[in-house]
């Protein structure tokens, strides 16, 4: 395979990365840490691939995706609602939060698929989202409008700026007048969504079921990705089509001549590979909002 004839290949790997990155930044820059993308996305891939199972033939193709991923994106929006409850009106710890939701939807998404299909995984369905004009996948479009339309957010309109403050200085923006509860409340609402449309893509581009391997640690890669973007949009986007190529080519290592001797195994590690070292590169780097993952207390309360 071609670079050229790949380049469809790692647009359609690194759209849910991208789209669930672009959700933990914004998470981040409100002042929430979200590491619940990994079992979001779990969520919202599910959500979407029993709601294709089940419409497809009663509504049709087009209409089927279009519900699947609404109802992917509102049902992880209603599991990540449970991390802002604990985050930000507990103000219990960001990580054990977003760690117990992760071990929550592992189980979750085996038991609703055991009550709906008695197996630990969805039924085939006929049709996914294909690639369509130059062989570019929808996922691969959809990605590039969320990047836009998150930036123009961040960096045009008021609420950008206020989101912006609560990451940075949660008690002057609450002096000035923000309400910085309501303003995180969204963050971790939006970023729910966001992955719930990543897991989404995923299933619904790479799969035709859902299985309890499908996202395989992309939550997390996202999430190196936030980072290894320090927390910028134009940066996450690089990011995740870094470890987007490092996916391609750990499909596409086993066809090449001179690689095709080493055990498939060692291609397969490529992607988290190349997330650690990503990792090493920027420990030390303190890129983030000063105040993610600290919770915030409303004065006088």
């Amino acid at each position: 395979m071609g670079i050229i004839n790949s380049i469809p290949l790692v647009l359609m790997l690194t759209a849910p990365i991208l789209i669930t990155a672009i959700g933990g930044m914004i998470c981040e820059r409100s002042g929430v840490v979200n590491i619940a993308l990994e079992g979001l996305m779990a969520i919202g891939a599910l959500g979407a691939a029993a709601a294709h199972v089940l419409m497809e033939s009663p509504l049709g193709h087009g209409l089927s995706i279009l519900i699947s991923i609404l109802i992917a994106m509102i049902a992880s929006m209603a599991f990540s609602a449970l991390h802002g409850v604990c985050a930000i009106n507990l103000n219990s710890d960001q990580t054990i939060s977003g760690v117990g939701i992760n071990l929550l939807a592992d189980g979750v998404t085996i038991f609703v698929a055991q009550i709906l299909f008695s197996a630990d995984r969805t039924k085939e369905f006929m049709f996914g989202m294909h690639a369509g004009t130059g062989n570019i996948y929808p996922s691969a479009w959809i990605s590039i409008i969320v990047l836009l339309l998150v930036w123009y957010v961040l960096y045009e309109l008021p609420y950008g700026l206020h989101l912006r403050a609560c990451g940075e200085h949660p008690e002057s923006a609450e002096s000035a007048g923000i309400n910085v509860r309501k303003i995180r409340w969204s963050a971790v609402l939006i970023s729910g969504a966001l992955a719930g449309l990543a897991g989404a893509c995923c299933v619904l581009t790479q799969s035709t079921q859902f299985t309890n391997n499908l996202i395989n640690g992309k939550g997390y890669i996202a999430l190196a990705a936030v980072a290894f973007g320090r927390w910028k949009p134009l940066g996450v986007f690089l990011a995740s089509l870094l470890f987007g190529l490092a996916q391609t080519f750990a499909l596409i290592a086993v066809n090449i001549g001179a690689l095709s001797s080493i055990p498939s195994e060692v291609f397969n590690i490529i992607p988290y590979a190349v997330t650690l070292i990503a990792l090493i590169c920027f420990s030390g780097k303190n890129y983030a909002p000063a105040a993610s993952g600290k919770p915030f207390t409303v004065s006088g309360s």
